[in-house]
């Protein structure tokens, strides 16, 4: 039979043994050290000065004095001296100085609570996963910052880092765990705010050009179209402008067949036409030109150019600027007229523009 017990090493009463109570008491004492273990701390390298019977510490790297040697071994004083007894892999202890609960690694007393290094994974308040090894379920976090006062810098910055321009860096905002919108870096080095109805097509909101700073808004509708032939106009007659080549419309609002801009989307536009004649003539012609939403009578905005003067080839004119609102929808058109003779609008310097405002 082994004299003493595999896990605490606890000395076994043998058969036929004299004085049984000695080794029985020994059994007691190191149950009573070490069951339910509160050391005073885990930081003492020398015994204090004045111990009190029942003491008990654990002893730190570098010990000296009558704990020497006994580095990592827990401290009992008992009776008027110091005993030690090793810990095994697994030991706990509070550390009552600390408030916080010690574990001997084998190696090592290390701080399960106190440190997180090298932690697989960390729920609170739900279960955390290997895809998703952190995990907060609350209504609420806050980052505060350290008070110089406590020896902080009074600021709080929180970092996201990624491993190369290719890969992801942001922060994603979910519906019922559906992403819904996207802030930060996402396959490139331009700063995107994107959004998505479903989570599964992205339009950019808001792109921020890395090297230039400039920001861009890749859904906000904008538009440049002309006319590539020059346009009659009779005397009187109120005509639509043949707009119907595109410079630039990258969201596809401006149909050239139809001539006309569609809004789509409700908001506040500016809007602007340019016209000029494509003849030089002495003859007295008065242009007029305006801009018409949804093909009817509502005047968007009107302009009268060269006043009784005469025609000079793409250098007299008219021109036209409005801020208004739009509906989804709503279209806008491009009118013009001539008075007292015809005149023709040149061909590419004709123009109609317009953007949404932000």
């Amino acid at each position: 039979m082994s004299q003493n017990s595999p896990i605490l090493g606890l000395p076994y009463i043998q058969a036929a043994q004299a004085q049984k109570h000695v080794t029985h008491n020994e059994a007691l004492r190191v149950l009573d050290a070490l069951v339910q273990l509160a050391v005073s701390d885990d930081d003492r390298t020398a015994p204090p000065a004045s111990p009190t019977e029942g003491d008990r510490h654990i002893v730190a790297a570098g010990a000296t004095g009558a704990w020497a040697g006994q580095d990592g071994a827990i401290a009992i004083y008992e009776t008027g001296t110091w005993r030690f007894e090793a810990p095994r892999a697994g030991t706990r202890a509070w550390v009552l100085g600390a408030q916080d609960l010690s574990v001997f690694d084998g190696a090592a007393w290390t701080r399960p609570l106190g440190n997180f290094d090298n932690v697989a994974r960390f729920g609170l308040g739900a279960t955390a996963s290997a895809q998703t090894p952190f995990v907060v379920r609350a209504d609420a976090a806050l980052w505060d910052a350290a008070p110089t006062a406590q020896g902080g810098s009074g600021g709080v910055i929180q970092s996201m880092n990624r491993e190369d321009p290719t890969k992801d860096a942001g922060l994603a905002l979910q519906t019922d765990y559906t992403t819904r919108a996207l802030v930060g870096f996402f396959g490139s080095e331009a700063l995107r705010i994107a959004t998505s109805p479903d989570g599964v097509g992205f339009s950019d909101a808001l792109r921020i050009d890395p090297v230039t700073g400039i920001a861009a808004q890749p859904q906000r509708p904008k538009f440049k179209a002309l006319t590539n032939y020059d346009n009659y106009l009779p005397v009187g007659q109120w005509t639509q402008v043949g707009i119907n080549s595109i410079e630039f419309d990258p969201l596809g609002t401006f149909d050239p067949v139809l001539n006309r801009f569609t809004a789509p989307h409700e908001g506040t536009y500016v809007l602007g036409a340019n016209a000029l004649h494509a003849t030089d003539s002495s003859t007295n012609t008065r242009l007029f030109i305006r801009l018409i939403k949804n093909g009817g009578s509502a005047i968007l905005g009107a302009s009268t150019g060269l006043n009784g003067g005469s025609q000079h080839d793409q250098l007299s004119g008219a021109q036209a600027t409005v801020l208004t609102t739009l509906a989804a929808g709503d279209t806008v058109t491009f009118e013009a007229r001539a008075q007292n003779n015809p005149a023709y609008l040149a061909a590419n310097q004709t123009v109609l523009w317009g953007y949404m405002l932000p």
